[in-house]
């Protein structure tokens, strides 16, 4: 059973090509030229270094010496490695492709869980650490762009009044940072939080409260999502979870960005119940805390309510950014004791911010 093969006799930098025979107890090596023996090796002495993983031919070896002998031929390989068992690496064992798929599907499962665990906790820890300077840049530039088309009040006594009381309840939190309430024209019936400590209230929101504690239960609530860092929070989750989505798919393809954007989406979601929650909680807490009105939360729910009472929230279940308003009216609920947020003053400025 004659095939070529190469030989290294470990003494000298020259190769020979060589053919090899197998007998019923050693392997021949000889020149095909002449049929000189080149080396005879006993089968109990043979054995192969490496293996088809890391290398194309592992070289078969004869213990005790250093020659070394490569068959590149694949079918020589299979013969040789059914005759000696020792000769066994030179074949690569096919694994089941049932085998295959599961080992691939548990360790991508294991390293998307992985980065799942990183982004979800990691950004928890990592968003206060952000320069306050970079996430007021971002809020900024974000502030610009959604409102570039909208109109700003600028009522001085107004926007001192809701600025001075955001700030005495940041620092009540022990936020280190200034925050800024700006106050946009017209509606919605709305506010809603920036990185670096910028709020936007929509001047709707305060014609239709019913007083000032309203307002501040608004305000209170948007502080809640300052001081924990929600907007950053979730931009860093979002970039996270737009890699994980590309890891999937492979890349920088269709796939990969329809399933990044259909996981942002999902998180996006989770994140924002969460962290409404969150944000409930705490302007609440921030409220007893400087022993203010801490009833104008849920008053003000329950007066959106009224105007709403099919709640969007409960209709769409699991894909809603907010909590059902009635589970907030709940947690939120608060006797009408404490003192008013605002002086007569600041709320008479407060409610013409925009005139």
């Amino acid at each position: 059973m004659p095939a070529s093969a190469r030989y290294y006799d470990g003494e000298k930098a020259l190769v020979q090509d060589v053919a090899i025979r197998p007998t019923s107890h050693e392997l021949v090596i000889y020149r095909p030229a002449d049929s000189g023996i080149v080396a005879r090796w006993p089968v109990a002495e043979l054995a192969v270094l490496g293996d088809l993983a890391h290398e194309a031919a592992p070289p078969v070896v004869h213990r005790g010496d250093d020659a070394r002998l490569i068959v590149e031929d694949a079918a020589m390989r299979g013969q040789l490695a059914s005759w000696a068992p020792a000769l066994s690496p030179l074949v690569r064992t096919p694994v089941p492709v049932p085998q295959r798929l599961a080992g691939f599907a548990t360790a991508l499962v294991g390293l998307v869980a992985l980065f799942w665990f990183a982004v979800d906790y990691g950004s928890e820890f990592a968003a206060p650490l952000l320069p306050y300077s970079l996430q007021a840049k971002l809020g900024a530039t974000v502030f610009d762009e959604l409102t570039a088309d909208k109109d700003e009040c600028h009522g001085r006594q107004g926007l001192e009044a809701i600025n001075g009381l955001a700030n005495r309840l940041a620092k009540a939190a022990d936020y280190p940072h200034p925050v800024t309430v700006h106050v946009i024209e017209g509606g919605p019936v709305n506010a809603y939080t920036l990185p670096g400590g910028i709020l936007v209230f929509y001047s709707d929101l305060i014609d239709q409260a019913k007083n000032g504690a309203q307002v501040a239960g608004v305000l209170a609530h948007e502080i809640g999502h300052v001081v924990h860092y929600h907007p950053t929070k979730g931009l860093a989750r979002q970039y996270g979870v737009s890699l994980i989505g590309k890891l999937l798919g492979g890349g920088y393809s269709d796939i990969a960005d329809t399933m990044a954007s259909g996981g942002n989406l999902l998180w996006g979601l989770r994140n924002g119940r969460a962290f409404e929650r969150e944000a409930d909680a705490t302007g609440v807490a921030l409220l007893d805390k400087l022993g203010l009105r801490a009833d104008g939360v849920s008053s003000f729910f329950e007066q959106m309510m009224k105007q709403e009472p099919k709640d969007s929230a409960t209709a769409l279940g699991i894909w809603s950014s907010h909590p059902p308003t009635a589970e907030r009216i709940a947690a939120t609920k608060r006797p009408p004791t404490g003192k008013p947020p605002f002086s007569d003053a600041e709320w008479r400025a407060l409610r013409n911010v925009c005139k």
